[in-house]
Order: C-alpha cells, then structure tokens, then sequence
C-alpha cells in the first residue's frame, strides 16, 4: 500500500539514458537556485532597493518572452541533444561571467542584469530541447513518473539550493555561489553527452516565423493543449502568493526573516512531499480533468491562506497548495508530451516555457497591485477563489480537455492517434 503512494522510480531503474539526465539536472538545478539567491543578495546590497530585485525577475522574463517562440522554431529542426549541448555551456559561461563580476567587485547592477538576460536567452532553448527527451527515453507508461520526477528535482533544488546558497556566501561571499553553479553544469553536461542524437521526427521544417505560426495553429486547433496552457495560467497569473509574503509576514508574524523564510519555502516543501508522493497521480488515466481538480485545489488552498491568522495554519495551507501543484504540473506535462507528436514538439515546450516564465511574474504584479488598492488578506483571497471558479469555467467551454483519457500505457501512441488526441474526439 505504501509503496503505491511513493514515487514511481521505474524510470531511474529501467533507463541509464534517464538516470544521468535526472542526475544531472538535478546537481543544475541545485546550482542554479544558488544563483538564484546570489543574483537577488547582490542586486540588494548595490541598490537596497526591493523594487531593483523585483527588475531581476522582468530581466529574466522578458527575453524568454521574446525569444521562447522562434526559439522552439529551432528545438523542432535540429538534433535536440545538441542544441541543449550548446546552450548548457552557453549557460555555464555565463555563470563563469557571474563569478567573474563577482571576483573582480563590479559593482554594477545593469551588469547583473545583461548576465540575467542572456541567461534567459540561452534557457528559452535549453528549456524547451531538454522537454522533448522524456517520450524518447521513456515509455508512454512511464511518462507520469518521469514528469513527477523532474518535479521532485525542481523543488528539491529550491529548498536545497537557497540554503546551501546562504551557508556558502556566509563562509566565502557569493562569488562562491556563482563558481559553484558553473561547476553544477558539469554534470548536466555530462548526462545530456551521453544521450543518443535527438533528431525530430519527419521532414525537417525551416526555423523562423512561419513555423512559429505554423506551431501556433497546431496549438489553437488542439483544445486538449490549448486548455493545459490555458489551466497553467488560470492558476498562476490568477493565484500566484509570492509577492504577498513579506507583507503578510510583517501585518501577522512581526516581520521576522525567519518566518518569511519559512513562508517563502512551504510551498517548495509541499510540492518534495506531492512529488514523492505521486504514485496515485501517475496512475490517473484522465489527467485533463485531474490536473483542474489539482488547480482548484492550489486555489482553495491559497484563498485559505489568506484568511487564516495562525503561523502553523499558514505554513500548512502553502503545502497543500505544493501539493497541489505539483499533481497539477505532473498531469500538465504528461498531457502536452503524449497529445503533441514530435514534429512539434520544441514548439509547443517554448509555449510552455513562455507561459512558466512570464506568468508567475504576471500573477505576482497581480498580486501586489490587488494588494496595495485593498489588503495583502484580500488579494489572497479573491485570487484563490477567481482560480477555482477558472478552472471551472474552463471545465465548462473546454469539454475536449475533461474527456481526455491516457493512450494505451504500454506503447507510445501511435501517429494516426494523433489527431484523436488533439482534436479532443473520443
């Protein structure tokens, strides 16, 4: 009984291929939330500005808007496992800048700011590449727990990496962080190396806007994909807390940096406890209407959150919303990689990396703006609550994406099942 609720670890058992990009991505990540701290540390202790740090994330989300798109154009007409190749050193070089900055006391904060862009540039291609791995090195079957394993490695990485983050920059300053996240590329350089070619399936198409359109109208025509974005944004643009913790910290907990520290990391911790914890979420067969149960789960959670007055009662409702969103992501990411056929593959990851990059940026202007015309409470509130009426309405006009049901889980569907799966026709 206890092993059907834990994570399914077949793929890191069955697949080496899997194993060292798990591996791999997992020492990355870890790195790259310690950049994460270190970006953010630096830029408040050149500016002492909140509103500089909060320019970091439009630094990061901006180009991976303007590029993601034409990016995945890319991703779908070249061999995939080099491109993340290219783009993962193009990464590391970056992270070696970061150090550099860091060594030689710069001081400048457009400077921090140039180095996050460009690394928002190299990931809107390293994003959406490493997306098309897991139908290549995995069965159909065994797509859900690969989906909840990478999950678990997400939030791993942001428990992990902050923390490590602090006691490394306490003990030999950030430019420690930056070489360490270099040195994290290593590894993922070292999983991806070892994978075979990953060329797209069928003609090669040309990069470049006609085959953004081209993926564009493959997007619109499939309202299974269509609502899985769709369900994504409903949940973050509409719900998204994060930019209300320092305020609710200080109106109910004193404004100690410990319980901000803890608010920040309860949703994180949730979502290690829903990843391992998956196993029932893999068995799903419909994951559409799974993943809006688990979007209106995150919703109620959050409006919860932003009634209750105690600590404890806080920090608990932020984990079950980890939870929830962590089955939400697994269903998502099991939906878009089984529904879209390799040929567009890369082009609808760069969908995907658009919509996570920019809106959580979008739910936390949201957030904060609802905050300063009423209360952190009550930004909190209705966002949770106009979450879980969207995920309803969406329910409602996108029937196609309720219905829809896992292929045969002991093969990859095959190509003329593709048009079922994205027409939503059962």
């Amino acid at each position: 009984m206890i092993r059907r609720l834990l994570v399914d670890i077949t793929p890191l058992r069955t697949s080496p291929d899997f194993r060292r990009l798990w591996l791999g991505s997992l020492l990355s990540a870890i790195g790259g939330q310690m950049t994460v701290f270190a970006v953010a540390l630096q830029t408040y202790l050149l500016t002492g500005s909140s509103l500089a740090v909060g320019a970091v994330g439009l630094a990061d989300a901006l180009p991976a808007i303007a590029f993601g798109l034409l990016a995945g154009s890319v991703v779908d007409a070249h061999d995939r496992r080099a491109l993340v190749l290219i783009a993962s050193t193009a990464q590391l070089v970056v992270s070696l800048g970061f150090a550099a900055q860091a060594f030689a006391g710069a001081d400048e904060v457009w400077l921090l700011y140039a180095l996050v862009a460009m690394q928002s540039v190299a990931r809107a291609v390293n994003a959406p590449a490493r997306r098309t791995f897991m139908p290549r090195l995995l069965p159909a079957a065994q797509v859900p727990a690969g989906a909840a394993l990478t999950m678990l490695v997400m939030h791993a990485s942001m428990v992990v990496g902050p923390s490590l983050a602090g006691l490394v920059a306490a003990a030999g300053g950030l430019k420690l962080c930056y070489l360490i996240d270099a040195g994290s590329f290593l590894g993922a350089l070292y999983g991806v190396y070892r994978l075979p070619p990953m060329r797209p399936d069928g003609a090669a198409t040309r990069p470049g806007p006609r085959a953004v359109l081209d993926g564009l109208r493959f997007l619109r025509r499939s309202r299974v994909l269509t609502g899985a974005l769709i369900s994504d944004l409903n949940a973050t643009v509409l719900a998204m807390p994060i930019a209300l913790f320092p305020a609710i910290n200080a109106e109910r907990f004193g404004g100690s940096p410990r319980t901000l520290g803890l608010l920040t990391t309860a949703i994180a911790v949730g979502g290690i406890v829903g990843s391992g914890l998956s196993g029932p979420v893999g068995r799903l067969r419909h994951q559409g209407r799974g993943m809006l149960v688990a979007g209106a789960v995150w919703g109620a959670a959050l409006a919860g959150f932003g009634l209750v007055d105690s600590l404890a009662g806080s920090l608990a409702l932020l984990a079950v919303a980890g939870v929830a969103d962590v089955s939400s992501v697994v269903l998502r990411t099991t939906v878009i990689q089984l529904a879209t056929p390799d040929a567009y593959r890369g082009r609808i990851a760069a969908a995907e990396h658009v919509v996570g990059a920019a809106c959580p940026e979008l739910g936390n202007f949201r957030a904060g703006a609802v905050a300063s015309l009423t209360s952190p409470a009550v930004s909190a509130v209705s966002g949770g609550l106009a979450c879980v009426a969207g995920a309803g309405v969406i329910a409602l006009l996108m029937p196609a994406l309720v219905r829809y049901r896992a292929v045969d889980p002991t093969s990859d569907p095959p190509v003329d099942q593709f048009h079922t799966l994205v027409s939503g026709r059962s």
